[in-house]
């Protein structure tokens, strides 16, 4: 007897398993796991000895842009998926004051960055009486309009070619204010971008021509699918482009110093 009641329940169990299965909506057409099962190659191995010539770049992508809009892209933009993965503790940010990534930052100062405390009054509805109330407002992906990138191009003589690596990504926020007026604008923190470069092998990126397009945020950053400005390079003076040049000129050592970079490999070879 119990031994039936038992099968009567086991069975009434697994139909209720089966029938919740089957009322499961799927918000697509097939289940997709390909970028989560997608395993990041490391990069080839590389010897100091081989190292001919060597550059270092600080560049800014601009999310306004229209190259860059997937930067933004409201269900998954950059900035949130950076935030999550650190806040579960699957890459670790490092301390704007420098880019050398030298002072990672914990939990506490995460939180000081992309959460801000405020205080709300609150009305009692049966006595009419005002309180206040602390509140905690996380930060809005559309504050970040735009991102540095920290990178070094080199030629590998094993190779006989000029490659480039990313170093470090960092959000950049404006700063404003008592009236409302823009200050300066300056980088959240610092990611290590070689050890982000698992995570961000499996988050999606938008492709406006093909939604089925298996393009991650990796691949994004490898093939240099973003338009991107130079600001900086490696110099004694350890100086922004900003800080020597103004207007168009800006713009145009920039050209110049991209120009060098990609001249270099065709003047070895011609020289």
């Amino acid at each position: 007897m119990t031994k039936t009641f038992g099968s009567i329940f086991l069975l009434i169990f697994l139909s209720i398993q089966l029938q919740a299965q089957e009322t499961q909506v799927l918000d697509d057409i097939v289940p997709r796991t390909t970028l989560q099962e997608r395993t990041v190659l490391s990069y080839p191995s590389l010897r100091e000895a081989d190292i001919f010539w060597e550059k270092r770049i600080w560049r800014v992508i601009n999310t306004r842009e229209k190259m860059n809009l997937p930067f933004v892209y409201p269900e998954a933009p950059l900035f949130n998926i950076i935030r999550k993965a650190a806040e579960e503790g699957d890459i670790t940010l490092y301390s704007a004051e420098d880019d050398s990534f030298q002072f990672p930052l914990d939990s506490t100062d995460l939180n000081g960055l992309v959460y801000s405390i405020d205080t709300i009054p609150v009305t009692d509805l049966e006595t009419g009486e005002y309180s206040y109330k602390v509140v905690s407002n996380q930060m809005n992906f559309e504050d970040v309009k735009r991102f540095r990138v920290k990178e070094v191009w080199f030629f590998d003589e094993a190779t006989a070619s000029l490659k480039v690596r990313i170093l470090g990504i960092a959000p950049l926020v404006e700063v404003f204010d008592d009236n409302g007026n823009f200050r300066y604008e300056k980088p959240m923190f610092w990611v290590y971008y070689p050890q982000a470069r698992e995570i961000l092998s499996k988050q999606k990126v938008f492709n406006s021509q093909n939604d089925a397009a298996l393009t991650s945020w990796e691949d994004l950053f490898e093939m240099r699918f973003f338009a991107s400005t130079i600001y900086k390079q490696s110099n004694v003076h350890n100086n922004r482009i900003e800080d020597y040049l103004s207007g168009i000129d800006q713009l145009l050592e920039a050209d110049k110093i991209s120009n060098e970079i990609f001249n270099f490999e065709h003047d070895l070879w011609s020289y």
